[in-house]
């Protein structure tokens, strides 16, 4: 069991990047899913499927790479913590490394990015970040 399951994915990814993995496999769950999905619009990770081949569904990520098998993630980290939630509101999620990073956040309307919270003048908890 673990107490923080979103920093349970991010390590995952990291570790699987770093070590040349083509994909890694993550217990499933909704907020897993959405994030997984914003990393792929985003251009993080190549794509992921949920597989129901076992008794519980699997979430297997598959990693992406450029040249020379040089992983796209050069750096993600867990942001809010269970001990420590960090939120912020719309006018303080200034760009990130120029604009080149991202923040997932999860709002009221959702988890998106911080570029689109921004957008919709909308803050909440900044969940991690990605570049």
């Amino acid at each position: 069991m673990h107490s923080d399951p979103i920093a349970d994915l991010l390590t995952r990814i990291r570790n699987g990047a770093m070590s040349d993995k083509d994909a890694v496999q993550v217990p499933h769950s909704k907020l897993k899913e959405q994030i997984c999905r914003i990393l792929q619009e985003e251009g993080y990770i190549a794509g992921y499927e949920v597989t129901t081949e076992s008794r519980f569904p699997t979430l297997n990520v598959k990693l992406r790479y450029v040249g020379r098998r040089r992983p796209v993630i050069r750096q993600i980290r867990r942001v809010s913590k269970p001990g420590l939630r960090i939120y912020k509101g719309a006018d303080d999620l200034k760009p990130l490394k120029s604009g080149l990073a991202t923040r997932i956040v999860s709002t009221s309307q959702g988890l998106m990015t911080d570029r689109e919270a921004r957008k919709r003048r909308i803050g909440g908890e900044v969940l991690c970040e990605v570049w």
